[in-house]
């Protein structure tokens, strides 16, 4: 393994550890802290806006970074970018949106945090990372088989 590739897995694994950190002190991997945020009727005890504010504040973190890195020509730790390359509003794309909301709300997790949360070995985190990997592939089955339409989800 090259010196540039250690560095760049090296920069990568450091990020990662921090955006699992962060999800960790934000309450993002606290199921019911994201469906009280999600429950804006106060069912489920009453709403919580304080994920507004880490979303918020994630975005205003990562604006003016993607910014600047736009302007680079290259990277500073890898090769080349990694940008979205698909930008059409498909029905792949949407239907995808949809059941990644439902997931959500029904589990409280998002695919980052529910990974997360496997470390604490929760029960509802293992299903349903279980569950997303299952949704992965047979996303990815049903588009090799030729009945599967969408391309802009990212799955495949």
């Amino acid at each position: 393994m090259t010196a540039s590739r250690t560095r760049s897995l090296v920069v990568a694994f450091a990020a990662g550890a921090l955006f699992a950190v962060g999800l960790v002190i934000s309450g993002m991997t606290t199921p019911a802290k994201v469906i009280g945020f999600l429950d804006v009727t106060g069912r489920s005890g009453g709403w919580d806006p304080s994920l507004a504010f880490v979303m918020a504040g994630a975005i205003a973190v990562y604006a003016p970074i993607a910014r600047l890195a736009k302007g680079r020509r290259a990277p500073l730790f890898d090769v080349r970018f990694h940008w979205p390359e698909l930008r059409a509003i498909d029905l792949a794309l949407v239907g995808g949106a949809a059941l990644f909301g439902i997931g959500w709300g029904l589990g409280g997790y998002c695919p980052g945090p529910g990974i997360v949360s496997l470390v604490g070995g929760a029960p509802s985190a293992v299903v349903f990372v279980v569950a997303m990997i299952a949704g992965i592939a047979i996303v990815r089955i049903a588009k090799r088989s030729g009945t599967g339409r969408g391309t802009g989800t990212g799955t495949g």
